[in-house]
């Protein structure tokens, strides 16, 4: 393999330009909704609320690209089979950068923006169900199902946004916000638990029973319908605080001591805390009339933004050649520092509604701060050959 890889290291596999991409899109986006929500920077919005706008770009432009570095890196490791590397690779990052640069522009350009968008997330699809069919692992066809889910959330959004869908922005939002929260929660249980036992530094085996995968697939599913499609306010509250106690049992079976001396596990397991928080506050927010937004943002800043976080230092790690037990310390300070900037932006306010605006712009620091931290410490390792000179 090592003769086809490209002069470029940072095309030699998926996690490599998305992972650089997010990470970069992470900072400039958050830095430029800062100027939107804190010095109210124009930006000509039609069709969609800048609340909309920036949530798109956190779901469809920073955590689809995470999602594709990390799927095209994984459906290798799981098939044996090549996926996109080189040009083809670049084309399909290219696919992804143009709606980003296209949206920083606000809503002008939407109808090219969603063209492309839609497109992006088809050839994803298209490069990742090759591999599947190709070894016929049909037990990979459920990412596939969310794949697809989430490119008809962000149809029904770019729909919406034209005027075309009532309820489109809302769905696709809503919607490609719990398909992501959905996609964590099954890919988590199936590898958090075998990192868990081989990353802690002793013998172990932690707790996981069919019956409790598959009434989490149960109650999610109710959850997504009432949450997002019926907007039934009780039947999501049910079915979310069901979530809550379900999943809370599964991170009882996942626990053992020593992921707390390991960085990238104990950010793993604190991201299904928060998702697990979100499910609660949810449920709750039936009874205590909690700001929606602020619920909302314990499943984006606290769960689905640690977890990327961590897997994206994590995947870099292992599949650069390096050792995924002894991270940079940068990691850890990123990871603390992103942590912390979930507390102010769920808690805080909370706490103290009054001060509401200054929570927001605090968190909106730390998540830059803790993006950027990471992108300096993980450029060199991205864009360069691996250490021990495979391909990849």
């Amino acid at each position: 393999m090592a003769n086809l890889a490209p002069k470029l290291a940072v095309l030699n596999l998926g996690f490599r330009p998305f992972f650089l991409g997010a990470a970069l899109f992470a900072i400039v986006s958050m830095a430029l909704w800062m100027g939107v929500y804190v010095f109210h920077l124009p930006v000509p919005l039609a069709g969609i609320s800048p609340f909309q706008w920036h949530a798109h770009e956190m779901i469809y432009g920073f955590a689809m690209a995470v999602i594709a570095g990390f799927l095209l890196t994984a459906v290798k490791n799981w098939t044996g089979v090549q996926t996109l590397y080189g040009f083809g690779l670049l084309g399909l990052f290219a696919l992804w950068v143009l709606p980003r640069i296209l949206f920083l522009f606000g809503t002008p350009p939407i109808v090219l923006a969603g063209f492309f968008d839609l497109l992006f997330s088809l050839c994803l699809i298209g490069s990742i169900l090759h591999p599947i069919i190709k070894v016929k692992q049909w037990k990979q066809l459920g990412i596939i199902a969310i794949l697809m889910l989430l490119t008809l959330a962000n149809a029904a959004f770019y729909l919406g946004a034209a005027g075309l869908f009532d309820r489109g922005a809302l769905i696709g939002i809503h919607g490609g916000l719990f398909l992501v929260v959905g996609l964590i929660l099954f890919m988590g249980r199936r590898v958090i638990p075998f990192f868990i036992e081989v990353g802690v530094g002793y013998p172990v085996k932690v707790f996981n029973a069919k019956w409790l995968d598959v009434t989490i697939i149960v109650l999610y599913i109710a959850f997504f319908i009432a949450e997002v499609l019926v907007r039934h306010p009780w039947m999501a509250a049910v079915t979310a605080m069901g979530l809550f106690v379900a999943n809370s049992a599964r991170l009882v079976g996942w626990h053992t001591g020593g992921i707390w001396q390991k960085p990238l596990l104990w950010s793993l397991f604190v991201s299904f805390i928060w998702i697990n928080l979100g499910f609660l506050l949810l449920a709750a927010n039936v009874f205590l009339n909690l700001p929606n937004i602020v619920v909302l943002h314990a499943f984006s800043v606290g769960g689905i933004g640690i977890v990327i976080l961590s897997m994206m230092a994590r995947v870099t790690l292992g599949h650069t050649g390096r050792n995924v037990q002894n991270p940079p310390k940068a990691v850890v300070v990123s990871l603390l520092v992103l942590l912390a900037g979930a507390l102010v932006r769920v808690i805080l306010p909370l706490v103290i509604e009054s001060q509401y605006a200054i929570w927001v712009a605090l968190s909106q620091i730390l998540w830059i701060a803790a993006f950027s931290i990471f992108a300096i410490a993980y450029f060199p390792m991205l864009v360069k050959p691996r250490v021990d000179g495979q391909f990849g």
